[in-house]
């Protein structure tokens, strides 16, 4: 909620080619309580003063020799990528009022002022403007944690087969190649039935850290769900170099834990495929993974396989 506090604290620009129309604007809103005035006389320095302050307010003339307020809210449009244009224009020509509106304006005040009119309408403007940026953060917000694992702040199932297209599209523009990891816990069941699902939850969050740890940054980690991960790495070798992060994460995640207290004891499994070898899209890809993962849980886990090109697997980890 915008409380009179933000709206009297918000960031206003004044900008009139008249230094005496300046100063009184400056008086008459600061009078009013609005602590955070600037202005300039040179409209050509509008858009560079905006792209370093970002404004909530622009009270813009419209008439000024050698760039008009027109002109400025062109050249803010292009600047301004979220579609609010935070412009109160000022005009003594009633003719241009319609042509502010549908320059980008969001509201007009005329020369000569009414006082009270002009703070009534930076007032709403600002309140308006304020209101928008709540919403806009707000499903910034909603969007993220969409796109996030709740319980440990990866990427989640939603999220990650954009990421693995947006590495297979790397790989494939760099005649390169990329690797799909899908990881599993072996004996979180256990943790869960003797400490508890909170022993639990925590004990996914320090794997999650691991994970991220043992990869580079360029490369996504997500929680598919339960104990069960997936990554995408950005760029691999090939086989040799899949192998040895997989290995590295295996013993990353075997190493003790200690969970409230108490020492704790998991291990992980990992089923790899390589772009283009075991796919060329995102579903093959991680279809071929799940295939190999069955078949390092089936060959007694805390190991991993790598897919062939029939969905089945090959080379291994060194079981531990």
């Amino acid at each position: 909620m915008v409380s009179a506090s933000d709206i009297l604290n918000a960031k206003v620009l004044l900008v009139d080619d008249s230094e005496d129309n300046v100063r009184v604007l400056e008086q008459v809103l600061q009078g009013a309580g609005y602590t955070r005035v600037t202005s300039t006389t040179d409209p050509k320095r509008v858009c560079a003063l905006h792209f370093e302050e970002r404004y909530d307010l622009i009270v813009l003339d419209l008439e000024m020799p050698g760039m008009s307020g027109f002109e400025v809210m062109e050249e803010l449009k292009r600047l301004d990528t979220d579609s609010y244009l935070p412009v109160l224009a000022v005009t003594g020509q009633p003719s241009h009022k319609v042509r502010a509106l549908k320059t980008g304006a969001k509201d007009f005040v005329s020369k000569p002022f009414d006082w009270d009119e002009v703070l009534m309408r930076v007032h709403n403007m600002l309140e308006v403007r304020l209101l928008n940026e709540d919403v806009r953060k707000h499903a910034k917000m909603l969007e993220s944690m969409a796109l996030q694992d709740p319980l440990t702040g990866l990427a989640n199932r939603r999220l990650l087969p954009e990421r693995v297209w947006m590495a297979i599209a790397h790989a494939r523009r760099n005649r390169s190649a990329m690797a799909v990891l899908y990881l599993d816990l072996d004996g979180f069941k256990e943790i869960n039935d003797t400490l508890g699902h909170a022993a639990g939850d925590q004990l996914l969050r320090v794997v999650a850290a691991r994970l991220v740890a043992g990869v580079r940054e360029e490369d996504t980690v997500a929680r598919l769900g339960g104990d069960e991960f997936m990554i995408a790495l950005w760029h691999v070798i090939g086989i040799e170099d899949t192998a040895m992060v997989a290995s590295k994460l295996i013993q990353a995640v075997s190493q003790p834990y200690t969970i409230e207290g108490r020492p704790a004891v998991v291990t992980v499994s990992v089923g790899g495929a390589i772009y283009p070898a075991h796919g060329e899209d995102a579903d093959a890809l991680m279809k071929n993974a799940d295939l190999a993962l069955y078949e390092a849980k089936r060959a007694g886990k805390n190991t991993y396989r790598l897919a062939i090109h029939g969905g089945n697997a090959e080379a291994s980890g060194v079981k531990e």
